[in-house]
């Protein structure tokens, strides 16, 4: 039986959820990626309404709308896309898309941000992009900590063609993985 731990601040427990999915993924977060991961968790607890956003028209909105700032714009769609394609990446399906596509949007989106913010912002937003598959299989690792995954067998081959995604990799059945890497390698020849 699973044991409840519960923190004194929600701050805290979604501190402690990312630091056990770092640890879980193998993967170590810097001090500035892994707060805002904290953070984005916490802004977003409580909005539902982010799956019926049309990222795609969102994102050329920002370069298209006069109105609104660009800069708010790529942020939500980045962030959308790292909700998306880390905890929710069922959507993606419902959407007749691959989890892929959200994680190459919300890539642009941070690196596009990354152009238009001042310095100290254009590094993280930068960073933010880089590390988009690393900081999608912390959420995906969050997600399968009860040891079952959040991803379909064909979900997880098609992320871990896609992106590389380490948590897709785990998350294939057994000789799937070598298909994988065989098809891309004999496709490179």
């Amino acid at each position: 039986m699973q044991h409840i731990v519960t923190y004194p601040t929600s701050l805290a427990q979604w501190q402690a959820l990312v630091n056990e999915a770092t640890v879980g993924a193998h993967i170590r977060l810097n001090e500035d990626l892994e707060s805002y991961l904290v953070f984005l968790l916490m802004r977003f607890t409580n909005q539902p309404q982010i799956a019926e956003s049309v990222l795609a028209i969102d994102f050329l909105s920002a370069f298209t709308d006069k109105a609104l700032d660009k800069a708010v714009q790529l942020q939500d769609v980045g962030d959308k896309c790292l909700l998306l394609a880390g905890l929710f990446p069922g959507r993606a399906e419902r959407k007749h898309v691959r989890i892929s596509y959200f994680v190459h949007l919300g890539q642009s989106a941070y690196s596009s941000l990354s152009t238009v913010s001042r310095q100290s912002l254009a590094t993280l937003f930068n960073d933010l992009s880089d590390a988009f598959v690393p900081l999608t299989d912390v959420l995906l690792t969050a997600r399968s900590l009860n040891h079952q995954s959040c991803l379909t067998p064909l979900q997880a081959e098609e992320l871990y063609h896609d992106t590389r995604s380490n948590a897709a990799k785990n998350a294939l059945p057994a000789g799937c993985v070598v298909n994988a890497d065989l098809k891309q390698r004999t496709s490179k020849n």
